[in-house]
């Protein structure tokens, strides 16, 4: 079962939401709309995907009035196809009309997330590697976005850069004294000493991107190490290379292109941005009818 974000944060980004689209509350259905309406709806899928967004979707109706009813014909991480019906709304017209595009904005936006991911992990399906996501997230939505990667089938990364430590390119290249303008100790060594001063329990993560960058990190005892824009040779050898001393992680050129080229060379992870970078929403749409 995919871990649900909190009722918290998710009441929060939603209200956000609601008084960003309605500061003063809606002024066209409030003049227009008869206060004693009420309306039944259906949220529609105008194309298939995998659904991700329904306590999001629910919470957006609710904040907006507690009295509207909002049932799921499906739940997160299922399969649609293009015509199903998701869910069905019922409730006054005036706060349902109000809710509507925020609702459908978070929605759409997630399921999106969530079908691309679900296409990744297909594209590596019986090989060993696991589809991540990275930190390219919208500010504010990683939380929601992160969740919609795990209803896909995929798996998160560190949340934030106060959960495990990742040594990145910038990071070494201070190291190696491109930057300030004078040598500095070894990686190795300098590995070491920031494992030293870190708890136990901390994972630690190293970038290279290039091959014999990979032995001088490998002394260090680190436990995964990033293999950055490394071609698939490149990948086999730093697969054969490294041998089980540390999990081994691939990042770069990925698109659903490469990814299962990417994947059968041994890696154990494939990050890729595009999962909540670049996908694009789904097309959703909230059918109405006065009752």
């Amino acid at each position: 079962m995919v871990t649900r974000p909190q009722s918290e944060s998710i009441d929060s980004i939603v209200l956000a939401a609601l008084i960003e689209d309605a500061p003063s509350g809606d002024i066209t259905s409030q003049s227009i709309i008869p206060s004693a309406a009420r309306i039944a709806a259906e949220l529609v899928a105008r194309e298939p995907g995998v659904l991700c967004g329904e306590d999001i979707f629910r919470t957006a109706m609710s904040l907006c009035d507690p009295s509207i009813v909002t049932t799921f014909d499906i739940h997160d991480g299922a399969h649609f196809e293009a015509g199903d019906r998701l869910a069905t709304v019922l409730g006054p017209a005036q706060p349902i009309l109000r809710a509507e595009r925020v609702a459908l904005n978070f929605t759409q936006h997630l399921c999106g997330i969530a079908t691309l991911t679900s296409k990744y992990v297909a594209e590596v399906a019986d090989t060993k590697a696991r589809i991540v996501d990275t930190r390219k997230t919208t500010p504010g939505l990683r939380v929601l976005e992160r969740y919609a990667v795990r209803c896909g089938g995929g798996r998160n990364h560190r949340f934030s850069l106060s959960d495990a430590v990742l040594v990145k390119d910038n990071h070494l290249a201070v190291l190696a004294g491109n930057i300030i303008g004078r040598a500095t100790n070894s990686v190795t060594e300098a590995l070491l000493k920031m494992k030293s001063v870190l708890s136990h329990t901390t994972h630690v993560e190293v970038e290279v991107d290039r091959l014999d960058q990979i032995e001088p990190v490998l002394a260090a005892g680190i436990d995964t190490i990033l293999l950055d824009n490394f071609s698939p040779d490149d990948l086999r050898e730093a697969v054969s290379l490294i041998a089980g001393r540390a999990t081994i992680e691939a990042s770069g050129g990925v698109n659903l292109e490469t990814v299962r080229a990417i994947a059968q060379t041994g890696v154990d992870l494939i990050s890729v941005g595009a999962l909540t970078q670049n996908a694009r929403t789904l097309d959703l749409g909230l059918d109405t009818q006065f009752v």
